[in-house]
């Protein structure tokens, strides 16, 4: 895939997508996690990402192992963050055959998609480092593996070779700029967890992903003068801005 397909690829799922909201109305968003999962690599640290079969939800996309949470999940945990880490562990384990250490694990966000998202899930972002990264995925859901740097993943998504999701691009974002898992680990662990309600808009001729924070979420107007927290889809990149408004 060119780059010019990638672009002409995600403006046709929006556009599906935004189909699929005016017909059926917003379906409730379901509790997920999701979890980054860490080595140390040459050039820095690197996460696990695996492939969705093609014929399942987000089909053929990229991402980081997880699932929604299960009745089994909410065993021993006292809220809901517990329970999304106990649901990480599990997912993990499934996807990858990989152990992760609920002591180990950092939550620094979470997310809820927009209406015209598929499926909806309102997942809890964790990181958790590994010290055996054999990983032995299952040929059903999930197709194919790789471990990379963040940075080099952004460059293959730009190039058009693989398919993500915004909070995925945007995580990939975050995690660059770190020598170590250690590093990166105590950043995530120091810095407010983020919360992430989707707004997809247009700006011009590009979409906008906007989130809690930015002038323009309220109104769904990209072009308010004031804080921003979004994600312009440029076909020369994607452009983040983060000026680290809380709500």
């Amino acid at each position: 895939m060119s780059t010019d397909d990638r672009v002409t690829t995600e403006r046709a799922r929006f556009a599906a997508w935004s189909k699929a909201a005016e017909e059926s109305g917003d379906e409730p968003a379901l509790p997920a996690a999701t979890v980054i999962v860490l080595r140390d690599g040459t050039d820095g640290p690197e996460t696990l990402m695996l492939r969705k079969n093609s014929t399942i939800a987000f089909g053929g996309m990229w991402v980081f192992p997880g699932g929604k949470v299960d009745d089994a999940d909410w065993v021993g945990a006292d809220d809901a963050v517990a329970a999304a880490a106990n649901a990480a562990v599990r997912e993990a384990a499934e996807e990858a055959r990989l152990r992760i250490e609920l002591d180990d694990m950092v939550v620094f966000a979470h997310w809820i998609p927009p209406a015209i998202a598929p499926k909806r899930y309102a997942t809890w972002f964790f990181a958790a480092p590994v010290d055996d990264d054999d990983v032995i995925i299952d040929d059903g859901e999930i197709v194919d593996m790789e471990w990379t740097t963040p940075a080099a993943a952004i460059d293959r998504h730009h190039r058009g070779e693989i398919e993500i999701v915004p909070p995925t691009w945007v995580t990939l974002d975050l995690l660059t700029g770190h020598d170590t898992v250690a590093s990166l680990l105590a950043f995530l662990d120091e810095r407010p967890a983020r919360y992430h309600a989707t707004k997809v808009t247009r700006g011009g001729e590009h979409p906008v992903v906007m989130w809690h924070g930015d002038a323009g979420y309220d109104a769904g107007d990209p072009a308010i003068d004031g804080p921003r927290h979004r994600l312009t889809m440029k076909p020369d990149g994607y452009v983040y801005e983060d000026d680290g408004v809380l709500d």
